[in-house]
C-alpha cells in the first residue's frame, strides 16, 4: 500500500533552505566585516608608518635649512674675512709704492725732458710736462713700460705751445700703477694666487743655505784657548838665548864728522 506524506514539506524545506542561506550569508558578511578590519588596519599601519618617515624627513629638512642658513652665515663671515685680508694684503703690498713710484718717476725721465704735474686719480697717474722732440717723450714712454711700478702708458697730448724755445713740446700722458711685488691672480677668481711651487722651493733653499751657513761660520773660528780635535800640537820651543835688551845690546858709536875735513 503506498503511503502519502500529506504534512507541508515543501514549506518545511523552504523554511531549511532559508535558514541555511541566512548562516551563509551572516559568515559571508561576519567574514567580509573581519576582512575589511584587517585592509583598514593594514592600509591605517602604513599611512602611519609613512607618516612617520614625513615627519622624520621633514625634521631633517628644517635642520638642513637651518645647517644652510649657518653655513650661509659663516660663508657671509668668510667673505667680510677674505675682504679684509686682500686690503690688508694690498695695504702691505702698496705701502712702499709712493717712495718706488717717485723714484722711479726721476729714474724714467730723459734729458730734455721735465714733468709740470703729477696727478692721482685711484690707480691712474696722469702725467704733465714738456719735451725738447717727440723722441723725448717717446723715451719717457719706454722707461715708464719698463719700470715696473707704472704700465700702459697713453699719450693723450704732445703739441707745440708756449713761449719756452728750449723745450717747446708740452705733453699729457697717462699710466696705471702697478706693484711688481704684489701676489697675482691669474685665474681671475678675486682671491691672489698662491706662490708656485718653484718660489717656495727656493725660499725654503735660500733659507736652509742661511741657516747652514752660521753654523759653518761658527765652528771655522773656534773659542780663544781651545784646540781644534785633529790639529797637531807645534811643540815647545826650545830655550834660546836671552834677547837683547836696550840696556845691554852694544850701540854703535855715532859718526861724527871729522875735523879738517874739506868744506
Amino acid at each position: 500500500m503506498a503511503r502519502i506524506n500529506l504534512l507541508p514539506w515543501r514549506e518545511e524545506r523552504r523554511k531549511q533552505r532559508q535558514k541555511e542561506f541566512a548562516v551563509m550569508f551572516g559568515c559571508f558578511a561576519l567574514g567580509a566585516v573581519i576582512l575589511s578590519f584587517i585592509i583598514a588596519s593594514y592600509y591605517s599601519g602604513q599611512i602611519d608608518g609613512q607618516n612617520e618617515r614625513n615627519a622624520y624627513v621633514q625634521q631633517q629638512i628644517d635642520e638642513v635649512k637651518a645647517k644652510n642658513e649657518e653655513i650661509k652665515l659663516l660663508e657671509a663671515k668668510k667673505a667680510k674675512l677674505l675682504a679684509r685680508k686682500e686690503v690688508i694684503e694690498k695695504l702691505q703690498a702698496n705701502r712702499s709704492q709712493m717712495v718706488h713710484l717717485f723714484d722711479s718717476l726721476v729714474r724714467t725721465i730723459p734729458d730734455g725732458a721735465v714733468l709740470t704735474s703729477i696727478k692721482q686719480d685711484n690707480e691712474t697717474l696722469t702725467l704733465e710736462g714738456r719735451a725738447q722732440s717727440n723722441a723725448r717723450v717717446s723715451t719717457y714712454m719706454r722707461n715708464l713700460e719698463g719700470s715696473g711700478w707704472m704700465t700702459s702708458p697713453d699719450l693723450s697730448i704732445i703739441e707745440a705751445k708756449g713761449a719756452d724755445k728750449g723745450l717747446p713740446y708740452q705733453f699729457k700722458l697717462q699710466v696705471k700703477l702697478a706693484n711688481p711685488n704684489a701676489p697675482k691672480d691669474e685665474d681671475g677668481d678675486g682671491v691672489p694666487d698662491a706662490p708656485t711651487p718653484a718660489a717656495q722651493i727656493a725660499q725654503s733653499t735660500g733659507a736652509a743655505a742661511t741657516a747652514g751657513a752660521a753654523p759653518a761660520a761658527g765652528a771655522a773660528t773656534p773659542a780663544p784657548g781651545t784646540t781644534p780635535e785633529g790639529a797637531a800640537t807645534q811643540p815647545a820651543a826650545a830655550p834660546g838665548a836671552p834677547a837683547a835688551t836696550d840696556a845691554t845690546a852694544p850701540t854703535a858709536p855715532n859718526a861724527t864728522p871729522a875735523k879738517g875735513a874739506a868744506s
